[in-house]
């Protein structure tokens, strides 16, 4: 073991609250950890005593070692809320608000949580209060607003007490216990909880601190979701617990406030993705994002022209990385002044690879990972609490990727069926059986296309003579599938192409899908009907002669 393996080993060997406060120790309690949305600075000592003083509600609501979910937007409320919890030995569950009572009360049975800490004024402002009412006859919400009225004399002394002695008022849990947990989409079937160690969790801030140059006076910005492993992790945990500033914004929506609050906080490290990054950047005035060192970027692929935007307009690198949730979630991102276009950089340290070839594919191969920052295991609904760990600690990416002469990697595919849409992954086959069980007398197959927005879109290639769009989604809305999983493009087909195996042909089913299957005089007819549509004000024949879905109302 080399040097720097011995550092990772040895700084993660505590837990997560435990690592906030060796961090105050060595950066300075006085020092700002914190900036709220509301331009508000928490310095680690602050961040300490709320956290030993929300500790006491919490501890007082739920038993050691439970699991206590966390619905709050990016910001202090939501670290305060993390640290509580952590400091009384309790394991947060982050829960995805945007995700719909269906999937939340899934991951609430897979977790076993029975108690959601939130805030009132987030509720009122995301206006949720729907989604409460459904959730409430399943888990008890805990409210910070309340839990700071009801603190008590002994609380109060604990907040006090607690940063002095914190061997005494604080939880030790076992590095290798269950820190954290987190949830996929639920966009193929119920979600599942990914169970992530507290030295899951810090192996991979060393990893990426060992990794990535950070400059002493370097100050983060993060607008991000906590109930992402990219945002919790990368842009929450890595610079508090490394002893930086991190500016927290509470929803990464915001294109045009955002821009404004990176000038406010002078920061010079953004986490984005790269839709995002680019609608910041065109919402930006002139100087506004000048402050910027670096923009890293996961989660998508980062483009040629935002790359070249960052570079011209604000005189930025962006960082374009890779990882998955069950990697805590970095596994490879490129370096400040090392960045090669095309690839997610080199590897983390002490990320074991295996790569397998696979049938019918060239210039790739499917991944597998392992590693200190690989999780505990999967939870899921039909076994409620159990963690099913990943076979011999190897985590299987389902990504296609291929190594250069110097340990670049590049991402060559996805085996998994899976669109990546806006970072959010979604399940071809749930698009599929959504259509089936809305059209069972039909065939369809669900292909991805490039889409410059969001990253990927899902196309819908079925045999039905005139598919719905408005049908399939109201479908899908009134059965619990996120509206993300409803395909934009709906193609209509005489025939979905089958194998003699009597498989699906998803190559023809991607050519039908691009148009690339249509004879030359179609798409030729096509074009004279269009032009002769559009010179009579109606283009609506055209749409359905091609086999394309009328534009939807917004």
């Amino acid at each position: 073991m080399d040097d720097t393996l011995r550092r990772i080993a040895h700084r993660s060997r505590k837990s997560i609250f435990h690592a906030l406060l060796a961090a105050a120790r060595k950066k300075g309690a006085a020092s700002v950890a914190v900036i709220d949305g509301d331009g508000r600075q928490l310095t680690y000592a602050e961040l300490i005593r709320a956290s030993f003083a929300i500790g006491g509600p919490v501890a007082r609501a739920t038993a050691p070692g439970e699991k206590v979910g966390v619905m709050l937007p990016t910001g202090a409320g939501a670290v305060i809320a993390l640290m509580a919890a952590f400091s009384q030995g309790r394991t947060p569950a982050m829960f995805n608000f945007t995700s719909g009572a269906r999937n939340l009360r899934a991951a609430a049975k897979a977790a076993e949580v029975r108690k959601v800490v939130t805030a009132r004024k987030f509720i009122e402002i995301a206006k949720l209060e729907g989604l409460i009412a459904e959730l409430e006859p399943d888990v008890d919400f805990l409210y910070l607003e309340d839990m700071k009225e009801a603190l008590s004399p002994f609380d109060k002394a604990r907040a006090v007490l607690g940063p002095l002695l914190p061997r005494l008022f604080s939880a030790s849990p076992e590095p290798d216990s269950l820190g954290i947990i987190l949830f996929t989409s639920g966009t193929e079937g119920d979600p599942k909880g990914v169970a992530l160690s507290h030295s899951n969790i810090l192996s991979n801030i060393y990893q990426i601190a060992e990794h990535v140059e950070i400059l002493p006076t370097d100050i983060f910005f993060n607008p991000l979701p906590t109930f992402h492993c990219y945002g919790l992790t990368a842009g929450t945990l890595w610079p508090i617990l490394n002893g930086y500033p991190v500016a927290l914004h509470p929803s990464p929506l915001q294109t045009k406030a955002i821009p404004q609050r990176i000038f406010e906080t002078g920061a010079t490290v953004l986490f984005a993705t790269d839709t995002f990054l680019q609608q910041y950047m065109r919402a930006a005035n002139e100087g506004a994002m000048s402050s910027l060192r670096i923009a890293v970027c996961g989660a998508e692929r980062v483009k040629d022209e935002t790359r070249q935007m960052a570079e011209r307009r604000f005189s930025f690198e962006v960082l374009e990385g890779y990882g998955v949730t069950e990697a805590s979630p970095v596994l490879a991102a490129n370096q400040p002044g090392d960045i090669r276009s095309g690839t997610v950089g080199r590897l983390l340290p002490g990320i074991e690879v295996k790569l397998e070839e696979v049938e019918g594919l060239a210039g790739g191969k499917r991944l597998y990972v392992r590693g200190p920052n690989i999780m505990q295991g999967y939870i899921t609904p039909d076994e409620p609490g159990v963690i099913k760990p990943p076979d011999g600690g190897w985590h299987d990416t389902g990504d296609v990727v291929s190594f250069d002469d110097a340990r670049y990697m590049s991402i060559r595919g996805r085996m998994k069926r899976f669109a990546k849409i806006g970072g959010e992954m979604v399940s071809l086959a749930v698009v599929e059986n959504c259509a089936t069980s809305l059209w069972p007398d039909h065939m369809h197959a669900a292909a991805i296309l490039p889409d410059d927005r969001k990253g990927e879109q899902i196309v819908l290639v079925t045999d039905h003579p005139a598919p719905d769009r408005s049908a399939l989604l109201a479908w899908a809305q009134n059965h619990g599938v996120p509206e993300i999983a409803v395909p934009k493009k709906l193609v209509s087909v005489k025939e979905v192409p089958i194998l003699g195996t009597g498989k699906l042909d998803y190559v023809g089913v991607q050519r039908l899908a691009s148009g690339a299957d249509r004879p030359r005089e179609e798409r030729l007819a096509a074009i004279d009907a269009a032009m002769a549509a559009r010179q009579a004000g109606d283009a609506e024949p055209v749409r359905r002669a091609a086999g394309e879905q009328p534009p939807q109302p917004p």
